[in-house]
């Protein structure tokens, strides 16, 4: 059986083209049903498995984090078995922060 949210990543990767978790969650939280950060982060490691996702690149980035002077961001991807169906909300929701930008 497939997952719901992670079909919903699919939808939002298939606008995007390439991403990294948080980037994910933001657009997330605000097309769809509520979710957790950690709930999207699984199953992006669970989508690497099934195909449904790769790994773009991963980047260090310097800041002034909580946890210290550095974050690691994954860029994620469409894998070979991502199945997108073009979600027309994420659609509308990209295209209006387009033009707020």
């Amino acid at each position: 059986m497939r997952s719901q949210i992670r079909q919903n990543v699919v939808e939002i990767l298939s606008f995007l083209g390439k991403a990294y978790g948080y980037a994910i969650y933001k657009v997330y939280k605000a097309v769809y049903p509520k979710v957790t950060l950690r709930s999207i982060y699984y199953h992006l490691r669970k989508g690497i498995q099934t195909g449904e996702f790769k790994v773009e690149r991963i980047e260090k980035e310097k800041g002034d984090y909580s946890w210290g002077g550095e974050a690691e961001k994954i860029y994620y991807a469409l894998g070979p078995q991502a199945k997108p169906t073009m979600d027309q909300k994420v659609k509308e929701y990209l295209d209006r922060m387009k033009r707020q930008v």
